[in-house]
């Protein structure tokens, strides 16, 4: 959850009121030979605050970007969520995943203002806009098979996924000339969780969570944030969550091929399109009825067209493409 490098301008004064205790940490993490000369906020974040830091001092200047639990429902997991990413950010270090270095962190808030971790600043952007958006997909599949790829022993596991719906808990949309595409949706995660083989899940892998630089040709990807969520399962459910966010993003058929630009990079889904289709559907479902949890940081980002009314059309869509591919 981070924005552009242009997200906003550097001011040495920043919101300091909320954060000096936060702040007195992040300097004593730098030691002796480092300041922080200017903070930026940073938009397209939506469960945590996002802060770029300027460090200066006898070092060389550098970034480093801080990351805060503030809404009280994420302060009262941050301990389990910050100490979760702070392990899987020491256990990337050593891996070629583009992920930030650690450089400290306090999930119990001891001695910051709020629950927070500090880690390296990574170059790139996000790329939410629709021109290149194929070509992207291609390099978040190759990145997601690269993600999965990874040899984790056991005793290093993060824990195993939690599904984020389930029927009894979605809300469908009120206004649909279609409830019986959300109703048959619903039905095909009424089941038991389809057997699967494990692997490492970034688990929240999506646009608003990977750093791009360059165009065309050029185009790379050059960070992959946010390992909050990071979970053992089946690699069907990151490529499906991947897949909801392109659909939402650039429409259904844009959700529909993630998958297939996933295999042609060497990925392995279920050959059950029963199995397939539960994962899909049962990441999809979470994000009814409208997605604006997801859309508020993404309008921030300049995707203004994504009100709720497109939103809703699109998911179900989507839900609609899937049940036609997978269900008959």
């Amino acid at each position: 959850m981070i924005a552009d490098e242009d997200a906003a301008s550097r001011r040495p004064g920043i919101d300091d009121r909320g954060w000096s205790g936060t702040r007195e940490w992040v300097e004593k993490c730098l030691g002796e030979d480092g300041r922080i000369e200017a903070v930026e906020r940073l938009r397209g974040g939506w469960t945590s605050e996002m802060r770029q830091l300027f460090i200066g001092g006898g070092q060389d200047p550098h970034r480093l970007v801080l990351r805060s639990f503030v809404k009280p429902f994420f302060v009262r997991h941050a301990e389990g969520l910050l100490s979760r990413e702070a392990d899987i950010l020491r256990l990337l270090a050593d891996t070629d995943v583009p992920a930030a270095r650690l450089r400290g962190v306090d999930a119990t808030a001891k001695h910051c203002d709020h629950p927070s971790l500090l880690m390296s600043h990574l170059p790139g952007s996000l790329r939410l806009s629709d021109d290149e958006a194929e070509l992207r997909a291609e390099l978040l599949a190759r990145q997601l098979v690269a993600i999965h790829r990874l040899p984790v022993p056991e005793r290093h596991r993060p824990r195993s996924y939690q599904a984020w719906t389930s029927p009894e808990l979605i809300r469908l949309p009120e206004d649909t000339s279609r409830p019986e595409v959300w109703q048959q949706a619903v039905d095909v995660i009424r089941r038991e969780p389809p057997e699967y083989r494990g692997c490492f899940l970034h688990r929240d892998f999506h646009p608003g969570n990977v750093l791009f630089t360059g165009q065309g040709a050029g185009l790379a990807i050059t960070g992959v944030v946010d390992w909050v969520e990071t979970s053992w399962g089946p690699a069907d459910l990151d490529v499906a969550h991947c897949s909801s966010a392109l659909a939402l993003l650039h429409g259904a058929e844009a959700g529909m091929r993630l998958a297939g630009h996933y295999l042609a990079a060497g990925g392995t889904l279920s050959e059950d399109p029963a199995a397939h289709l539960y994962w899909r559907v049962l990441d999809a479902l979470a994000f009814a009825p409208d997605a604006e949890k997801v859309a508020v940081p993404w309008r921030e980002l300049g995707r203004s067209d994504l009100t709720a009314e497109v939103l809703t059309g699109r998911l179900e869509d989507y839900l609609q493409a899937l049940l036609d591919r997978f269900a008959r």
